[in-house]
């Protein structure tokens, strides 16, 4: 019984085993085998593949590689952890440094399924003392890319996707001479450092200026790492004549995404930005900003400025867009003071005394003691930057509550619209607060052309006249107001040689008003006058109209109606202004309306430049009165005051005529240059 039941056990158990489906053994097997390369990869000495390793990766690539001393690796399902004790990678023949990466130790993770499409996926790379070379020619060879010759993926090479780098100490070198960089950076890793143990330093060239930098950050670097956290940095930088000091986290590297940081910045010029940040600003005076920077995408956003630009305070928020075919700059800026010194850069002008050495730190720019001008001269000469207004478009609005240090201009407040597309800037709509009326309109700059289209169409309103001439030292009591406006179109390359070729049209005219103690002013040309209100007690004249208005043809200015006519006197003059030689030739007449004694009845000539006026007296008529006056003198010594009769042939002018005639641009040039500065607020 025993022998039997044993005989008759065994077939059935492996009946049972020859009954199972053929799909459960072969799933066996396959689990076998994967067990067993398993254990064979695990215990596998991969170092005897090093020389092989090296052999190929050298071929496959045209330069040296070689790994010194041993070779491991790890391999997971999705990856592998490849560990290289010593590693020497050559850079191609044409590069200045002889390794793109020579390291103590190198340890990195790599994808597996990647590779089945030529593409290498390191998501982690840490490097022991490593020395970097990287650098990168206008026609687009790379070092880090693995084809032969540094050619991109495209012509057979492959550019390596890193996500973190870590390193401990060691330096890194990058040329891009077609750039103008040429930056050298020192590594040292210290734990006592918390958080940020790595510490750099970089020296070199940055877009063509000096560059320094140092700082701290964490010793793993994103580089295109996905949902990692962003690492820490601190940075202190100086190029040229611009620092910066910021600190934050960066998420990623590669396109410097992912920026949340604090940051002060400072310069002689906001202009020099331009070839460091690709930013076209104006020039200014000299600036101090801080603030808070946030980067997303292509979208970068300054917010919370608040700085100053030489003696005003500036405060807003700024946006700079790099998703368009231009760049686009927006933003909203506000000054609660602005300084009329500060003005002066915007139009090619230096900064003046005041203002070049208001930002501790940074190096005064010559200002305008010390810069001379040829012959005199005040219009600026300095050619403006066109090829900015190319670079990006542009919609800033600044707004200044209060205006000081006007000088003899009574600016109050302003605020202005800067508008860029396409190489075309416009100021629209341009609003400035003068003398309690205002000062609006348009000015537009075609930078597209060369020399640039610019047009100009201002108009004034309401100005009063007491606040427009302070130092008439009115009286309390002196009323009246000013209207008139600028209508110039020409092209230049500076705000001088602009005007020196503009046409177009300029007008001030008054109404009726009243002045305290106007009459000193004329002290030389109505004598009689003073003696008579001294007298009197009243130092007042009255204003019944005044037109100042000139056709401008190719910079020369002549005037069209030049009559001031108070209730004493009436002015008429003629003449020109010259835009281009900053010539003055203009005679001024005086025609008194009544009979006064002392009266000196002759032209008053005004001459020189803009820069250096010169005023005097017409010789002919005034030595003809004075040979009349010794004549008489010798027959009787009270004749002599015959001569110094003026019998009064002023009359009152046709105030409503002048106006009119002062309203109306001559035909031709003028006309045409008038019709096309009001253009300025049309698109074309």
């Amino acid at each position: 019984m025993a022998t039997t039941n044993a005989t008759t056990n065994v077939p059935k158990k492996a009946g049972v085993l020859r009954g199972r489906p053929l799909w459960q053994k072969l799933l066996a097997g396959l689990v076998l085998l994967v067990a067993l390369l398993a254990i064979g990869l695990a215990f596998f000495p991969w170092d005897v593949l090093r020389e092989p390793v090296n052999r190929y990766v050298s071929e496959k690539t045209g330069r040296k590689f070689e790994i010194t001393r041993r070779l491991d690796v790890g391999l997971g399902w999705r990856q592998a952890t490849v560990r290289l004790d010593g590693v020497e990678f050559a850079n191609p023949s044409w590069a200045r440094d002889p390794y793109l990466v020579k390291a103590e130790r190198a340890d990195f993770d790599i994808r597996l399924w990647p590779l089945i499409s030529s593409s290498v996926v390191i998501p982690r790379l840490a490097l022991s003392s490593p020395t970097v070379g990287l650098q990168m020619e206008a026609d687009g060879r790379r070092t880090w890319s693995l084809g032969k010759e540094g050619r991109d993926s495209s012509e057979g090479g492959t550019v390596p996707t890193i996500g973190q780098v870590q390193i401990d100490s060691g330096a890194v070198d990058f040329l891009a001479k077609h750039l103008g960089v040429d930056l050298h950076a020192d590594l040292s890793y210290d734990s006592g450092r918390g958080e940020m143990p790595l510490d750099y330093r970089i020296k070199g060239r940055y877009k063509g200026q000096p560059l320094t930098a140092s700082g701290r950050t964490g010793n793993v670097l994103q580089i295109e790492a996905t949902n990692a956290p962003p690492f820490p940095i601190e940075i202190r930088a100086a190029a040229g004549q611009t620092q910066l000091r910021a600190a934050g986290t960066v998420a990623r590297l590669s396109d410097l995404d992912g920026i949340d940081a604090r940051f002060d910045i400072k310069g002689q010029t906001l202009g020099a930005l331009f070839p460091l940040l690709g930013i076209a600003l104006p020039q200014t005076s000299p600036y101090t900003l801080s603030g808070k920077l946030d980067k997303r995408g292509k979208l970068w956003e300054a917010s919370g400025l608040k700085g100053r630009l030489g003696l005003s305070d500036i405060a807003g928020d700024m946006r700079f867009d790099q998703s368009g075919k231009l760049p686009h700059l927006a933003g909203d800026l506000r000054s609660n003071v602005m300084d009329m010194d500060d003005l002066g850069p915007l139009i090619g002008l230096p900064p003046t005394a005041r203002t070049a050495a208001t930002v501790e730190g940074v190096a005064p720019p010559p200002t305008v003691t010390q810069v001379k001008r040829p012959g005199g001269k005040v219009l600026p000469t300095a050619p403006l930057d066109f090829d900015r207004l190319r670079a990006m478009n542009a919609d800033v609005k600044y707004t200044a509550d209060r205006i000081r240090n006007v000088r003899e201009v009574p600016l109050e407040r302003g605020s202005v619209q800067v508008k860029l597309a396409e190489g075309v800037l416009t100021l629209d709509p341009l609003d400035l607060g003068v003398a309690g009326g205002r000062l609006s309109g348009a000015i537009r700059i075609d930078g597209s052309k060369k020399p640039a289209d610019i047009r100009a169409s201002l108009d004034a309103r309401a100005m009063q006249l007491a606040r427009l001439f302070p130092k008439l030292e009115t009286t309390g009591n002196s009323v009246g107001r000013l209207d008139g406006r600028i209508n110039l179109s020409g092209s230049g390359s500076t705000v001088a040689n602009w005007l020196g070729g503009a046409s177009g049209d300029v007008a001030v005219i008054s109404g009726r008003g009243q002045f305290g103690n106007l009459l000193p002013v004329f002290a030389t040309l109505v004598g009689g006058d003073i003696i008579k209100f001294i007298l009197r007690g009243d130092r007042n004249v009255e204003l019944r109209c005044a037109a100042l208005a000139f056709d401008v043809n190719k910079g020369l200015m002549t005037g069209r109606t030049l009559v001031v006519d108070t209730t004493n006197a009436v002015f008429i003059a003629t003449g020109q202004a010259n835009l281009a030689t900053e010539g003055l030739d203009f005679v001024i007449r005086p025609e008194p309306k009544s009979k006064n004694i002392l009266s000196i009845r002759t032209p008053l000539v005004v001459g020189g430049t803009f820069g250096d006026p010169k005023g005097g007296l017409e010789v002919g008529p005034l030595a003809g009165r004075g040979l009349a006056a010794l004549a008489l003198g010798a027959v009787n010594p009270l004749l002599a005051l015959a001569a110094t009769i003026e019998p009064g042939p002023g009359e009152d002018s046709n105030c409503q005529g002048v106006v009119a005639q002062a309203n109306k641009p001559t035909a031709g040039a003028a006309a045409k240059g008038a019709a096309r500065a009001k253009g300025a607020k049309q698109p074309n």
